[in-house]
C-alpha cells in the first residue's frame, strides 16, 4: 500500500499562522508505505469559520507503517490528537507516567498535554493518527468518555474503523475541492462516534460483575409487567443504589426510563403492524390506564399514540 506524501509551503501569510496554531509536527522521515498529510493553513481557516465544519475538523492525519525510530516529543500541544495502533507497539509518556501501547490501542491526547511517544524498537508500531481541533472539541471528548489518567484505551483491532481512517486518508486524491475538506470533516466526526460507540461495546464486554445485555433481555421479555428498580437490582445481584449507579455509568440512562422507552418502541410497533385499540395496546404493555399510557408515550416520542398512527394511515406528516 504505497502513498503520496504531499507537502505544502505556506509563504507570507503571517495573518494565518497567527490565527491558525499547530502542535509541532514530527520530523520522523516518511519512508514507503506511509503519508503525512497537512491541510493548507487557508483550508484549515475556512474549515474553522464553516457551519458544517467548525465544530470539528482534521489539521493533519496519516498512517505510519512499521515506523522504525518513530518519536515525538512536544512541550507544547493545541490540538487533540487520536492515534490508532494497528499492529506493533509503542509507548506514551505523559509526566511522569509511562504508557505503553499495543495493537487494537487508542491513544487520545487533549490539548495542553505535554506527551511524548515512540515506537517500539523490537516491534515498531503501525498507526493512523490525526491532529484535529473544532469548537465542539471537548464535547466529543466528552462522548469518548476520555479519562486523562487512562489516555490509552484497549478498543480492539476493528477492519470497519481501519477503513474509516483509510476513507479519511483518501482526502489527499481530492485536494482542489473544498466540498472534499468538508467530507474529510463528517468523516472525522464518524470515526469519533463510532470510536465512542466502540468503546461502550468493549467496556460492557469486561465488565464481567455487570450483565447489561441479560438486563436488557430480562427487560424485553417483561414488558407486559411493571418493572420496578427492586427487581431488577435483585436481577443483577446488586443493591438498588450500586445497581443504578453502574447502570447509568454504562447507559447514560436510567433503568426505568430504558424499561419505558422498550415498552414505547413496543407500542409503535404495535400501532403500525396492528388496528388494536389505543387502550388494548397500553393493557398488552402492562398500562392498566390508558391515559397514563398516552402520557407515556407522548413524552418519548413527541407525539400522541393517535397522532402516531395517523402517520402510518397518511393522515399526518412526520413533522407536524
Amino acid at each position: 500500500m504505497d502513498y503520496i506524501v504531499t507537502v505544502f509551503r505556506i509563504q507570507k501569510l503571517p495573518e494565518l499562522k497567527r490565527a491558525i496554531i499547530m502542535s509541532q509536527p514530527s520530523s520522523w522521515p516518511i519512508p514507503k508505505g506511509s503519508m503525512r498529510f497537512v491541510l493548507p493553513r487557508q483550508i484549515v481557516s475556512q474549515l474553522k469559520s464553516h457551519r458544517i465544519s467548525q465544530d470539528l475538523y482534521p489539521l493533519a492525519l496519516g498512517f505510519y507503517q512499521e515506523a522504525r525510530d518513530h518519536s515525538m516529543s512536544r512541550s507544547r500541544h493545541d490540538d487533540l490528537l487520536l492515534i490508532y495502533c494497528v499492529k506493533g507497539q509503542g509507548s506514551l509518556r505523559i509526566g511522569k507516567l509511562t504508557y505503553k501501547i499495543t495493537a487494537g490501542d487508542l491513544v487520545v491526547i487533549p490539548k495542553d498535554v505535554i506527551h511524548s511517544y515512540e515506537a517500539s524498537t523490537n516491534d515498531p508500531w503501525s498507526i493512523y493518527w490525526v491532529h484535529c481541533d473544532g469548537i465542539l472539541l471537548n464535547e466529543f471528548l466528552i462522548s469518548l468518555n476520555h479519562n486523562l489518567q487512562s489516555p490509552v484505551s484497549p478498543i480492539g483491532l476493528h477492519p470497519r474503523l481501519a477503513n474509516d481512517f483509510e476513507s479519511l486518508l483518501d482526502l489527499r486524491k481530492t485536494t482542489q475541492q473544498f466540498t472534499a475538506y468538508l467530507h474529510a470533516s463528517s468523516l472525522l466526526r464518524q470515526i469519533l462516534t463510532h470510536i465512542a460507540l466502540l468503546k461502550t461495546q468493549q467496556q460492557h464486554q469486561f465488565d464481567q460483575s455487570f450483565n447489561l445485555d441479560a438486563i436488557h433481555t430480562f427487560m424485553l421479555t417483561r414488558l407486559h409487567e411493571s418493572l420496578d428498580i427492586d427487581t431488577l437490582a435483585a436481577r443483577a445481584n446488586l443493591s438498588k443504589y450500586h445497581f443504578i449507579k453502574r447502570y447509568k455509568q454504562l447507559t447514560g440512562s436510567t433503568p426505568i426510563n430504558d424499561f419505558i422507552r422498550m415498552k414505547i418502541e413496543k407500542a409503535c410497533h404495535l400501532l403500525d403492524i396492528t388496528d388494536q385499540r389505543i387502550s388494548e395496546i397500553a393493557w398488552t404493555l402492562g398500562y392498566e390506564d390508558a391515559y397514563y399510557f398516552s402520557r407515556s408515550f407522548s413524552k418519548v416520542m413527541g407525539i400522541s399514540p393517535s397522532q402516531y398512527r395517523n402517520i402510518r394511515l397518511g393522515r399526518a406528516t412526520y413533522k407536524e
